[in-house]
């Protein structure tokens, strides 16, 4: 075949990689992980297993998800020359398996105190035998591109670089969906940057019938004469109509051309602003007989998932308050909208802005992809690209807004907890808003400008087309002295990640990319027995 290189966006909801032709700088194929490999629901919660199981273990379990990639790309090994990764710090460093200590604490005297030295996360190229495990031939060369700062890594830089948002004379925001939303606002010649843990809702998880963007995932649905149109990604990525259904009851009253399989992310949003339209959905509450939006007869939407997606809305919205306050403007001074990253593309962008996804002022609203693994396919055409970020990343780095020390954050997280949360009144909200003195909220834009550069997040699949890795990374077993194979641990796990083998001693079959790690442990509290360890589950073999 020739010389190929593979192109990675380490998301934190899931992998993406393409195989490039890089003789012809033709897609060869392109895979999706359905999950993050490394137990739990956000950034901060891999960044605790990697502290809590050793960075050892987290690097391995994401050296053997990347190489699974990989090997369901199909190129042989002999002919990958490059490989280009981008991430959020915390993805690339358990990547590289260098220090991330620095990434969990604050103050950089206590990170003395501990002994911690921060590490290099400056542009680099190394050898694929630098990277322990990596399954490549020794010589391969692996780019990593710089990180702005501490919170903010490669992919934000991705989506300022890739998005058109440094070209753009306006005062402009840039936002990249997902469970780590990072954003950028530009003033001027000033960039201010901030990141939140919004939370996996945005992604199609900690949804009941959530999932990633992937063939049979519903991405919007519309309100038509009788019943709601369910719009479904086939199996080329492309929004397609699927069943026209009963919202109220789940009875299909005409089928459509793709099956219904789960809702992502953009599919939540499109759920909560037609449910509120339609006076069904009265925050927190769902006005039906069985309080769901049905979305056929095996798919609904519950209450506890508007709570999911309202923490998800409120950060974001709390993130763009906070950087309009950090930069001394109003929200309707900000007139352009970029949405980055698989929400960002498939989203209704006209309902985004109705629920609060979008600052309220925008006037145009450009939807621009996957800009992570843009960036990473453009590395591997061409390399010198390393550099030129690296320079960007260097200049950006005086204009970072820490959002966990930010008491605008936190005033208005709070808030929007409490509209999503609490149903609080319209009244109440905009009332402690101008108590806090915050950026005052306004009315949503009546009809914004909407730009779709792309039919999806990922514009070139490749000759190959797309393949989906649905068990991401290895189950393990794991069997527990005075385990009586009761079952309770199975049973009080949110997330289906655990199974009780069969065999004469109790042992427990675990998936990681189900579980939601040291932020849940139900299974080590709910056993009856207290010897259910998670410390001890051997999570790489």
């Amino acid at each position: 075949m020739g010389q190929t290189g593979i192109a990675l966006d380490l998301g934190t909801s899931g992998f993406r990689g393409q195989a490039i032709d890089l003789e012809r700088k033709e897609i060869i194929a392109t895979v999706l992980t359905a999950r993050h490999p490394l137990p739990g629901a956000n950034v901060m919660d891999h960044l605790n297993f990697a502290i809590e199981a050793g960075l050892e273990t987290a690097h391995g379990v994401v050296i053997e998800t990347v190489n699974q990639v990989i090997s369901t790309l199909g190129i042989p090994k002999e002919d990958i020359t490059r490989l280009a990764v981008c991430g959020n710090p915390i993805q690339l460093s358990l990547f590289e398996g260098i220090e991330i200590r620095d990434l969990a604490y604050a103050g950089e005297r206590k990170k003395k105190l501990m002994g911690i030295v921060p590490p290099n996360r400056d542009a680099k190229k190394l050898a694929a035998s630098d990277i322990d495990g990596l399954f490549l031939p020794p010589g391969v060369g692996v780019y990593i591109p710089a990180a702005v700062k501490h919170e903010i890594g490669a992919d934000a830089l991705a989506m300022m670089a890739q998005s058109g948002l440094l070209e753009n004379r306006d005062i402009a925001l840039v936002t990249d969906y997902g469970t780590n939303a990072e954003m950028a606002l530009k003033i001027g010649d000033r960039i201010i940057t901030g990141s939140c843990a919004a939370g996996p809702a945005l992604e199609g998880q900690h949804i009941e019938f959530g999932m990633l963007a992937a063939p049979g995932a519903v991405h919007d649905i519309e309100a038509e004469k009788v019943g709601f149109r369910c719009y479904v990604l086939n199996q080329n990525m492309i929004s397609e109509p699927g069943d026209l259904v009963d919202i109220t009851a789940g009875t299909v009253l005409e089928t459509g051309a793709v099956g219904v399989a789960g809702i992502t992310g953009t599919g939540v949003i499109s759920i909560l602003y037609e449910g509120m339209a339609a006076n069904l959905i009265r925050l927190p509450q769902i006005k039906t007989p069985q309080k769901k939006i049905h979305l056929g007869k095996d798919v609904a939407f519950s209450e506890h998932d508007i709570t999911e997606a309202g923490k998800a809305i409120g950060a974001i919205r709390a993130g763009f308050i906070t950087l309009a306050a950090e930069a001394g403007i109003e929200l309707e001074d900000i007139k352009t909208a970029y949405m980055a990253g698989a929400s960002g593309t498939y989203v209704n962008a006209r309902k985004a802005l109705q629920v609060g996804l979008v600052p309220p002022g925008a006037q145009k609203v450009y939807q621009v992809g996957n800009t992570s693994l843009a960036m990473a396919r453009d590395i591997v055409l061409d390399p010198e690209k390393l550099w030129e970020l690296q320079d960007l990343a260097r200049a950006l780095r005086a204009n970072h807004c820490m959002f966990g020390d930010s008491q605008v954050f936190e005033r208005a997280y709070l808030l929007e907890l409490s509209f999503w949360g609490e149903g609080m009144p319209w009244e109440q909200y905009h009332k402690f808003s101008r108590m806090y003195k915050l950026p005052r909220l306004i009315e949503p834009y009546g009809e914004p400008e909407i730009i779709r550069l792309y039919e999806r997040d990922i514009p070139d699949l490749g000759c190959r087309g797309v393949s989906y890795i649905d068990i991401v990374g290895k189950p393990c077993q794991v069997r527990f002295d005075g385990c009586t194979g009761c079952g309770a641990c199975v049973e009080k796990c949110p997330e289906k990640a655990l199974q009780l083998l069969p065999e004469q001693q109790p042992t427990i079959l675990i998936r990681p990319d189900r579980c939601n790690g040291t932020a849940c442990k139900r299974c080590e509290i709910n056993c009856p027995k207290k010897v259910f360890e998670f410390a001890l589950i051997p999570f790489i073999s």
